[in-house]
Order: C-alpha cells, then sequence, then structure tokens
C-alpha cells in the first residue's frame, strides 16, 4: 500500500444459522485504516497494522479488553446470543 492514500478497511465477520432449513445470518463489521508502519505487539495478523475508526492506536497496541470494544467477532456473536434468546422465549 506504498504510496496509496485511501487506506481504508474493514474486518467482517458472518455467522451464518439454518434452523429447520432457513438460513439467518450475523454480520459484525469493525471500520478502520491501514497504517503507514506497524505499530504494537499484541494480537495476531493484521493487529499491528489495523486502527479502528475513533482510535489512534492499532489493534496491535490494544489490550484484549480494549479490543473488544471495536471486535467484529464479538459484534456478530452478540447479534447470536440475541436471537437465541429471543427465540427461546
Amino acid at each position: 500500500m506504498q504510496g496509496k492514500q485511501d487506506r481504508k478497511a474493514r474486518f467482517r465477520t458472518v455467522i451464518s444459522l439454518i434452523i429447520n432449513g432457513e438460513e439467518i445470518t450475523f454480520e459484525g463489521i469493525c471500520e478502520g485504516a491501514i497504517t503507514n508502519q506497524p505499530q504494537g505487539n499484541n494480537g495476531f495478523g493484521y493487529d499491528p497494522v489495523f486502527a479502528p475508526v475513533g482510535e489512534v492506536r492499532t489493534f496491535g497496541q490494544m489490550s484484549m479488553e480494549e479490543k473488544q470494544k471495536y471486535s467484529h467477532r464479538k459484534k456478530a456473536v452478540d447479534q447470536l446470543v440475541q436471537f437465541l434468546k429471543e427465540a427461546k422465549s
């Protein structure tokens, strides 16, 4: 991405649940940008080069607890859990 001005990026998780032949999907998205240089040693993969919207730090600079605020996986799982709770009622 050297020399690129548009550095927008996103993490996206989609969970698919099939009940009685019907597919239901739950999506979590974390918008952000790719930094110019890796920063931080926490996490894995793209964490040191991804800064979520609203943050100046990368995921690589955040604790696991701080990352949960932005987690695309958590957003999708939370939707699934809420659906299952409502279906159980």
